[in-house]
């Protein structure tokens, strides 16, 4: 049984592709100036990438710019720039220290007040090793979340993921269910698994969930060294893509009309037709019948 969702007025989103420094004072100004962009043309909901505030390869350099989230500069400017703007930001996520040895992915809903609204920990860590000697391991640096989120806003429910998240559809899924309108994908891809899955992943969560994909990303060559994908994606219910970033940083902006996603899920019920079911191994019965079963 899925929740009820209500729609309200169309509303414009706005997807801010950023370039994230070294240190989170240079990354902080660029995601002040994008934002107050977004919303001179007309956002009303604001969304930037995943590590928004730094992208930093030395775990030691790291962590001696880590802040809790009770301490951090940077959020504490992003809430204010949501009061002032009264606009709902959404840090699509920055590094906060959890503790002595790990920190935390972290993503912030901001209301046009300055208040939290909900925070969310990527609960899928990127450890992966790619061709040519490219790889990550982001559980060395961050510890993984273990609740799903979702939160009200006065155009329906939205549902918080971040980048990696998106290969688990189970948690798209049971956001869903559980009303979610609006699902969101913070992202900072590797240039060669966005070339090949960025667009198809996110366009796969909005149909299978009839439900708007909004997608702010990391884009281009960082201080750091890492390279980022880019193409922020705003998608709606039907898989169509509403809205798309290039390569550098910018602003992607779209009209949402909350009303498609009752249409879309009227249209295709996939989730009410959902049904739980159990999993049978062929291999958990008698050694004799494997063969009989097709196991070999």
């Amino acid at each position: 049984m899925t929740a009820s969702i209500e729609t309200g007025a169309p509303f414009t989103a706005a997807m801010v592709q950023m370039r994230t420094a070294m240190l989170p004072e240079t990354s902080l100004a660029q995601g002040i100036a994008l934002i107050r962009e977004a919303k001179d043309n007309g956002a009303n909901y604001v969304q930037t990438p995943e590590v928004s505030n730094i992208i930093q390869q030395n775990r030691k350099a790291l962590f001696e710019l880590l802040a809790s989230e009770e301490d951090d500069r940077s959020l504490k400017a992003y809430r204010e720039l949501a009061r002032e703007l009264k606009i709902y930001l959404h840090i699509g996520s920055l590094a906060v220290r959890a503790n002595p040895e790990r920190a935390a992915n972290r993503s912030f809903l901001i209301a046009p007040d300055g208040n939290i609204l909900a925070s969310y920990d990527k609960i899928h860590m990127f450890d992966i090793e790619l061709d040519g000697g490219e790889s990550y391991r982001e559980s060395a640096n961050y510890q993984p979340g273990e609740t799903a989120v979702i939160s009200d806003l006065p155009w329906g429910r939205i549902g918080l993921t971040i980048c990696y998240d998106v290969r688990f559809p189970a948690l798209y899924r049971a956001l869903a269910e559980a009303g979610a309108s609006f699902i969101t994908v913070p992202s900072a891809f590797t240039v060669r698994t966005g070339e090949a899955h960025w667009s198809t992943l996110l366009r796969a969560r909005a149909i299978e969930n009839g439900c708007f994909i909004f997608a702010a990303a990391q884009a281009g060559k960082h201080e750091s060294g890492r390279e980022t994908y880019g193409h922020s994606l705003i998608v709606d219910p039907w898989g169509e893509i509403l809205a798309e970033g290039g390569v550098e940083p910018g602003v992607v902006l779209a009209k949402i009309d909350p009303a498609k996603v009752l249409a879309v899920r009227k249209s295709i019920p996939s989730l009410q037709h959902g049904r739980r079911f159990g999993l049978s191994d062929p291999k958990a019965g008698p050694e004799h019948l494997h063969l009989v079963r097709g196991s070999v």
